[in-house]
């Protein structure tokens, strides 16, 4: 068509559309490096977009010249002790352009650190106040600082500057204390830091009663590269441990989440050896002093005992006098009162024998008559129920051949009896018998 365009032709409209853009020219845009690379004494990124759920919403190719890249390193070096890297949350400035070739870019001409330092400390309030309203956030300050803390399980990087430099202010302390740490290793830089340390601690709590305090350390660098100690898991992973946390991260002027909920807090790596010799050095101060009480209260116990001994044995010999006295004075009591008392004893006696003998009689008494009435009611008895009483009674007896006869069966015909009456008896022959 007559009208129509090239695509080389549209491209150049486009790209002096978007350079003619004010808009679009030296302006302050928010964004995260993703994919930084240095090449040819350039830089190359791509300035990433993500939502609260960390999908990417929007993303343009960047790049920063070699004119301009070492003023913008040493600027965010300066700000806050690290190299620009991925991951950062940045506020740059630049413009727009467009290539035929190579599309839609943004051009970076220069950088606000104090933005990204102000992300990290946003990051790090944002956990603080998490930990708070769980209400976890003071359980490990609480925690009671140990008295003598000398088994300690050290969480470091294995062959770190600040590892070393704590292993030999523990090893070489003037004092001479033995101080037993056991290296658990981490990693304690970049995006493992978090899971590596959570481990280590998972390791330690696995024998929680071998230690006295867990120390967490890295030595200086660059703020930056803390940036895995703002981590919610760890953070909460330390503020609930079980046994007192000891933190020594970066130097004197840096400061992570960890530092805020530790049960102690030192500078340095050096300084957590410090604390540890110096609270061994108050620990033995404080036992050398007791000790020296002890010593001069048992002294001063005995300089008491031996005086109180001293006024005993002076007093011994009166006191033994007057004990023989007291006793001579109660055996004269005694002896005086010795005749009273067996003539009271006789009398009470003579007086028990008295009433004894006269109870005995009165017993001796009752019993005769109570046998002498026993012996007339038999005898009366006996003569109520004697055979001339019986006679009397009108009743008879009657005999064959001198026996009393019971039954008619022992009698037979021509036997002869002989019935005893009251006046007299009669006798009679039997000539019939009936049973």
């Amino acid at each position: 068509m007559e009208n129509s365009l090239t695509l080389s032709q549209f491209q150049q409209l486009l790209g002096n559309a978007i350079r003619t853009a004010h808009g679009l020219q030296n302006v302050w845009v928010q964004a995260e490096f993703s994919d930084l690379r240095f090449n040819g004494g350039h830089c190359y990124m791509e300035l990433i977009e993500k939502d609260a759920a960390g999908t990417t919403r929007a993303k343009i190719r960047a790049m920063i010249w070699a004119g301009t890249l070492a003023m913008i390193r040493r600027k965010f070096f300066d700000a806050t002790g690290r190299d620009i890297a991925s991951g950062l949350k940045v506020l740059v400035r630049g413009s727009a352009s467009h290539h035929n070739l190579y599309g839609l870019s943004f051009t970076i001409s220069d950088i606000d650190p104090s933005y990204t330092l102000g992300d990290m400390e946003r990051l790090r309030r944002e956990i603080l106040e998490r930990l708070t309203r769980e209400g976890v956030i003071n359980f490990n300050k609480s925690l009671p600082v140990p008295y003598t803390p000398q088994r300690i399980a050290v969480i470091s990087a294995e062959g770190a500057a600040g590892y070393g430099d704590f292993i030999n202010q523990i090893h070489n302390n003037p004092d001479g204390f033995a101080i037993y740490p056991v290296l658990f290793p981490a990693v304690l830089q970049g995006e493992r830091t978090a899971p590596s340390v959570i481990a280590a601690l998972d390791m330690v709590e696995q024998t929680p009663f071998d230690w006295d305090a867990v120390v967490i350390i890295r030595g200086g660098g660059a703020t930056t590269d803390l940036n895995g100690f703002d981590n919610y898991e760890l953070a909460r992973r330390v503020a609930t441990f079980p046994l007192p946390v000891i933190v020594g991260i970066g130097h004197e002027r840096d400061r992570t989440v960890l530092d805020e909920i530790a049960c102690i807090r030192c500078k340095t790596p050096t300084a957590v050896a410090a604390w540890i010799v110096d609270s061994l050095r108050n620990a033995n101060a404080h036992t050398t002093e007791i000790v020296r009480r002890i010593a001069a209260f048992g002294a001063n116990a005995l300089k008491g005992e031996h005086i109180r001994l001293t006024n005993l044995s002076q007093q011994i010999p009166a006191s033994a006098r007057n004990v023989v006295l007291r006793n001579n004075m109660r055996i004269d009591r005694l002896g005086n009162s010795i005749p009273n008392i067996i003539k009271n004893r006789l009398t009470r006696h003579q007086l028990t024998l008295n009433s004894l003998q006269s109870r005995i009689e009165n017993a001796g008494k009752s019993a005769i008559r109570t046998q002498q009435l026993r012996l007339q009611r038999l005898s009366d008895m006996l003569r109520l129920l004697s055979p001339q009483n019986t006679l009397q009674r009108g009743y008879s007896i009657t005999r064959c051949n001198g026996k009393a006869v019971r039954s008619a069966a022992q009698l037979s015909a021509g036997d002869t009896l002989v019935t005893i009456l009251p006046d007299g008896s009669v006798k009679s022959t039997i000539t019939e018998s009936e049973i």
